[in-house]
């Protein structure tokens, strides 16, 4: 007997979530920032143990619409939240809880699927804050188990994962056991450069940003050569992901072929150019070019 299902993460914004997906996984399939808007599509993290699958569904975190790009995240969370089979409730203990939190609380107990709590952070607080953060964690009356994780370390996430487990109907595996994640894999090596972007950049741009592959070239000798932009909205923008002398888009290349490197097993070859494109968080075609749904 198998059991397999989805899982959808749920939680406010920089909660840990990206972070807790790769942990159980066991691999980078998800972006990892503090910035907001880092999750901008619903990753896919695969799971999979002797006699069962978990597929994790990492949502956008949750805010208030305020475009079409944040429009698309709120509707692709609500709706990937009424077809998962269970739910993981990801909270912040460093943080405490929050409007958002209760709000997320509400939204888990009216699609009444089988759910447990994670209470991430962990190994930033002391005891008695451990103990204050699981009883915040209580009150928000989302039935199930709690539990004290750190995604970051790893601690309490086997536990975590065994109790989800058996929250899982019985069913075949959905993915092949050696797969890891459904995201094709232009939007997976968009995703990686994207993260490095998030890593240099401050104040408007981690939201006016995005990046799209291309090409993928596969040369005879095992060179892959990754032909992308990143997609900015004003000239202005673009002068500080360009740099200098190139020196920021230069920096990004560099630290994005190294994480490509290190997915694929592959040399790389990165070209990376940065282009404008005015209001393209209002542009419904490139956002299903991008695959933000």
């Amino acid at each position: 007997m198998t059991r397999s299902g989805f899982t959808a993460l749920a939680g406010r914004p920089n909660v840990g979530k990206s972070t807790l997906v790769n942990r159980i996984v066991g691999e980078k399939v998800a972006i990892v920032s503090d910035k907001p808007q880092t999750t901008r599509r619903a990753i896919r993290g695969v799971a999979t143990g002797d006699d069962w699958q978990i597929v994790l569904v990492d949502l956008p975190g949750v805010q208030r619409p305020r475009d079409p790009l944040t429009e698309r995240m709120q509707a692709r969370m609500q709706r990937e939240l009424e077809d998962s089979d269970t739910v993981l409730f990801v909270l912040d203990g460093e943080e405490g809880v929050g409007p958002g939190d209760r709000f997320i609380a509400r939204a888990i107990r009216e699609v009444g699927l089988p759910a447990v709590t994670a209470v991430n952070k962990i190994d930033r607080l002391k005891r008695p804050q451990v103990v204050q953060a699981l009883a915040a964690a209580a009150e928000l009356g989302v039935h199930g188990e709690i539990f004290p994780i750190s995604a970051r370390t790893g601690a309490g996430v086997a536990e975590l994962v065994q109790t989800l487990v058996g929250l899982l109907p019985e069913g075949p595996f959905f993915y092949p056991p050696e797969e890891r994640t459904d995201l094709p894999a232009r939007v997976r090596l968009a995703e990686l450069i994207r993260e490095q972007v998030l890593h240099r950049t401050r104040e408007e741009l981690p939201h006016a940003a995005e990046v799209e592959v291309d090409e993928l070239i596969e040369r005879e000798d095992g060179l892959l050569i990754v032909v992308a932009r990143v997609w900015a909205e004003t000239e202005s923008q673009k002068r500080i992901l360009v740099g200098a002398g190139g020196r920021m888009v230069r920096a990004v290349g560099t630290a994005a072929r190294r994480e490509i490197e290190a997915l694929t097993g592959r040399r790389v070859h990165l070209d990376l150019s940065v282009r404008v494109r005015r209001g393209w968080r209002r542009d419904e075609a490139l956002l299903d070019r991008l695959g933000i749904e």
